[in-house]
This record gives structure tokens, C-alpha cells and sequence, in this order.
């Protein structure tokens, strides 16, 4: 036991040092905010929380351990996202672009692209997930707290409302109302405002 928390002592220490740039160019940066509200809602969803000033173990925990947490920061810092890349890898099969609010969680997000116009705070992203263009129009507007489950694709210049749900797998190519949970291919709406219902896209 003692020898086990030697070990994880000496790996927080470690990942404490590797982190240090990561948070000296969040502290200069514009963005810093946002990072603060990302770094919370991945606190959150995992329940790393470590007491007052645990934000900044549970950050560099984060850095450490997570390629997914690592891409998402290094997209919010920008050019110097590059440059901090080379010192901590981020995940190389996640694509992150456009407008993206604070609070994005992505779980698992290997082979992920999301290219948006814009997206509310609090998305959650699973992994082999597509955002983006259909053709030459623009891509996707996403509202606050929409959920993106695994192999989901949302293409074109459509609008995905706040509180929905796109299951796995689903392919959505019209816009969905707010409150919805969609599924299918193409996807339909089986939930709307909390009661099951059976209805096409518009």
C-alpha cells in the first residue's frame, strides 16, 4: 500500500512538472475561461475533484493522462497549441474546428471530426463521431448540452437544437428540434420533451 502511493505521489509529481508550460500559457491566455470551464466539466463527469486548489492537480492529471483532454486545450490555445504539442502529444485522430463552447467533454475521441459553425456550451462527444460539411454550404450549428454518442454522423448546414441526444450511429442530415433524441439512418425523433414519439426530420 505504502509502496503504492509512493508510486502514484511520484506520477502526479510528474505529470505536475510536464503540465507546468500548459498552465503557464493558460494563465496568459484569452481563452482562459473557457479552459477553467472545460477543466471543470471533465472534473465533474470523472470525479477527480482534489479540494481547493485541486484544480491544478486534477489539470495536470487530466493533461497527463488524457490525449482527448490534450487535443481540446491545445484547439483552444490556437498556434500555441502547436507548439505545446510537442512536449505532450494530443490525440492525432481528433479534428477540432470552429466556434465550440466551453465545457466540451469528448469521451473516447478516436477518429473524431468536428467542424462547426458553432456549439452551445456543455457537448459531449463520443468516439468515431463526424461533424461537419455535407457539400460546399456551410457545416453545423449545435445548441447547449446536446449529446453526440458514438459513430453518430451530423452533416451539413443544418441546426442540432439545445438538449438532444443523437445516438449511436445515427446519420442526421436536417435539423433537430430542441429537447430530441434521435436515431436511426436517417435518423428520426423517438423522444420529444421527455415523451417517446415516432417522427420524421423536417
Amino acid at each position: 500500500m505504502a509502496f503504492k502511493k509512493t508510486l502514484e505521489g511520484f506520477y502526479l509529481a510528474v505529470n505536475l512538472v510536464r503540465a507546468l508550460p500548459a498552465m503557464v500559457a493558460m494563465r496568459f491566455s484569452g481563452q482562459r475561461d473557457i479552459m477553467l470551464a472545460d477543466l471543470a466539466r471533465w472534473v465533474s463527469v470523472r470525479g477527480a475533484q482534489r479540494g481547493r486548489a485541486g484544480w491544478i492537480m486534477d489539470f495536470s492529471d487530466l493533461m497527463g493522462r488524457l490525449p482527448e483532454f490534450r487535443s481540446l486545450f491545445y484547439f483552444r490555445l490556437g498556434p500555441w497549441g502547436k507548439v505545446l504539442g510537442l512536449l505532450m502529444k494530443p490525440m492525432t485522430h481528433l479534428y477540432l474546428c470552429g466556434d465550440i463552447g466551453p465545457g466540451l467533454f469528448i469521451e473516447h475521441g478516436f477518429s473524431t471530426i468536428v467542424v462547426v459553425k458553432k456549439m452551445g456550451a456543455n457537448g459531449w462527444i463520443n468516439q468515431q463521431v463526424t461533424v461537419g460539411w455535407a457539400h460546399d454550404d456551410c457545416p453545423t450549428t449545435i445548441g447547449q448540452n446536446v449529446k453526440i454518442h458514438a459513430g453518430a454522423k451530423v452533416l451539413g448546414n443544418l441546426t442540432v437544437g439545445d438538449n438532444c441526444v443523437i445516438g449511436a450511429n445515427a446519420v442526421v442530415i436536417k435539423s433537430v428540434p430542441s429537447n430530441c433524441t434521435v436515431v436511426g439512418v436517417p435518423a428520426y425523433i423517438v423522444r420529444r420533451d421527455g415523451v417517446r414519439v415516432t417522427q420524421p426530420l423536417s
